[in-house]
């Protein structure tokens, strides 16, 4: 009987190890092969956002990464890789005016930037966004939609009528082409998700009781982690009151590590978490009393000792 091969491998493939398709096999979710094989095509990059609906997996995606974790097949904490930034080419006034005049969709680009920022652009600001445009290589129209996101970001931090830089736009560009979001259809996506994080985290900012300030760099960091991972307001609530009751104070660093902790052993929502507490006491008790045991049958071997040493 001859042996039938249903896929050849291409010349351009993805491989994995005996060991780990072993792992995904007896794990059996698919999810979490699917996320694992869309990680491995990006290089290992991640954004669960994104991951989430090119592979419409939604909230899924979550306990598909937690499955992949605890599997060991990808990091518990993502690695921080440190590379050089790109450095755009250095432009002068007359490659922009060139580009202008030859009919290109940056001088109608540039009106639309200083409408929306209410101020005529400065020789350094135009270079900046040339160099979104054509270093970059983002269309005019998704520029626009991008000044448009930093314009109501920023004034939703800092207050309405506050704009923010071109250097700032600037790096928010870079992020959105390390996202790979050249598109309309990409960069309302992008946006809606972050307005949904932004909506969320302001959910989770009102119940760690912070008032009448934004939320620090740091802070915001946290909490955007938190919600990446899958935790709900109401289970960080918790994870809230326990760190007051432990520390007497929102202690970040003491708070994070009760949620990291639960999202290594898979717990979500607060009916996991108190279900957790209740194995952890039942598991608790089991080992007092087998303390217990143990410290008995020791001091009946001390009493059976001394009742020999008397007795000889």
């Amino acid at each position: 009987m001859k042996e039938k091969k249903y896929v050849l491998p291409p010349p351009e493939s993805i491989t994995i190890s005996g060991e780990t398709a072993d792992k995904l096999i007896k794990s059996a979710n698919p999810a979490a092969a699917l996320l694992y094989l869309y990680i491995l095509k990006n290089g290992g990059e991640l954004s669960l956002g994104e991951a989430g609906a090119k592979l419409k997996l939604g909230d899924a995606v979550y306990s598909a990464l937690s499955e992949l974790k605890n599997l060991g097949l990808v990091a518990s904490e993502p690695i921080e890789i440190t590379e050089r930034e790109d450095v755009p080419p250095e432009y002068t006034a007359e490659d922009i005016e060139m580009s202008v005049n030859s009919g290109s969709a940056f001088g109608p680009l540039v009106k639309e930037i200083q409408h929306r920022l209410g101020k005529v652009l400065s020789g350094g600001d135009l270079i900046i966004f040339f160099g979104i445009y054509d270093y970059l290589g983002m269309p005019a129209e998704v520029i626009a939609l991008l000044v448009s996101y930093c314009t109501e970001q920023y004034a939703n931090k800092h207050g309405a009528g506050r704009k923010p830089s071109a250097r700032m736009i600037e790096k928010e560009a870079y992020t959105w082409v390390r996202k790979e979001i050249f598109t309309l259809d990409a960069a309302e996506e992008y946006i809606r998700k972050q307005n949904e994080m932004d909506s969320r985290s302001n959910e989770v900012k009102s119940m760690l009781r912070i008032k009448n300030r934004g939320l620090s760099p740091t802070e915001e960091k946290y909490i955007f982690s938190w919600l990446e991972m899958g935790f709900e307001p109401e289970a960080l609530a918790i994870a809230y009151d326990r760190t007051v009751v432990n520390t007497g104070e929102l202690s970040w660093a003491y708070m994070n590590s009760i949620i990291k902790n639960w999202h290594n052993k898979g717990l979500r929502s607060p009916a996991d978490i108190l279900a957790g507490d209740v194995k952890s006491n039942k598991n608790r008790k089991i080992i007092i009393k087998e303390e217990k045991k143990d410290e008995k049958k020791e001091m009946e071997q001390i009493s059976r000792f001394l009742e020999k040493m008397k007795q000889s």
